[in-house]
């Protein structure tokens, strides 16, 4: 037999192998993908399995299982650190309900009775100080229910523009109070989401109250047709920098009068959790909140 032609038919076989390798690996890759999709998608302790007997995939599957199982571990640690920071934060925020309700009552007490000007402006400071703590409280109780970003929430088909109307119409009392006249535009268009309605009420409610502690007498809110909420306001107190960490947990602005607590990271969260975003920024001496969802 010519050389020629047995070095042909020994390449055409080899060609055919090779051809035959690249489709077992090809549909190997399709299987893990497949696979490794649903176990995330479906959160589900499966592990990765494949039909292929070749030794380096069958490595590579056994070291992504090792993975996947040591994702998951870190993940429950995760979940299990979660629920005990939730119940030590829930449970501060009610040992700490009762003795400022008790502080307060004698306080009130205090202001019955006779009193020099030093003493009514000592029981004035203890008793706005008493308000930022129970106000802080709240706000514990609040981050309690929400310090869990793995929180599956129920939503449905809101109207923005009612739901931000009615938010509002709620603060209309505490603005008149710091003689704070709104400026409010919200578009005629219908804006419906996709949302839980109580968690969108807590970040209007929560941005609002930060707006009261902040704004030096100007402020606006902004609902435009394609569903962009901004809310801006007058704030000397704050800077560029301040602003850049006004959405950390436990930040605090130390040159204000009051401090943001953590209703600006509850808010954070809430908004990411319904799938939207949150900013923030410092622009002419105006503190500038957007929400997009």
């Amino acid at each position: 037999m010519n050389i020629s032609l047995v070095f042909i038919i020994i390449l055409v076989f080899v060609c055919i192998f090779l051809i035959v390798k690249v489709f077992l690996i090809k549909k190997t890759i399709r299987e893990i993908e497949k696979s490794f999709t649903y176990i995330i998608e479906s959160d589900t302790n499966n592990i990765v399995t494949i039909s292929s007997l070749d030794k380096d995939i069958k490595n590579l599957t056994i070291n992504l299982n090792k993975n996947l199982m040591e994702l998951r571990k870190q993940k429950l640690e995760y979940k299990n650190g979660n629920q005990e920071l939730k119940k030590i934060i829930t449970n501060i925020s009610h040992d700490l309900r009762t003795p400022l309700t008790v502080i307060n009552g004698y306080i009130d007490l205090l202001q019955k009775e006779n009193k020099n000007v030093e003493q009514e402006r000592y029981i004035k400071i203890i008793k706005e100080k008493i308000y930022e703590l129970q106000e802080l409280t709240e706000q514990l109780f609040e981050f309690s229910k929400t310090v869990d970003v793995d929180l599956e929430v129920k939503k449905e088909e809101c109207c923005l523009n009612d739901i931000l109307e009615e938010s509002l119409a709620n603060y209309y009392n505490q603005f008149k109070e710091k003689n704070i006249i709104p400026k409010i535009s919200i578009s005629n268009k219908k804006i419906n989401k996709m949302v839980n309605r109580i968690a969108i009420i807590r970040i209007f409610e929560n941005i609002l109250s930060n707006v009261l502690k902040y704004s030096n007498g100007n402020f606006e809110v902004i609902l435009n047709d394609d569903g962009i909420i901004t809310f801006s306001n007058k704030a000397n107190s704050l800077d560029a920098i301040t602003v850049q960490k006004i959405f950390d947990r436990y930040f605090t602005v130390e040159n204000a009068k009051e401090s943001t607590g953590i209703g600006l990271a509850i808010a954070k969260q809430l908004i990411e959790q319904n799938r939207g975003k949150i900013t923030a920024e410092y622009v002419n001496g105006y503190l500038i909140i957007k929400l997009y969802l």
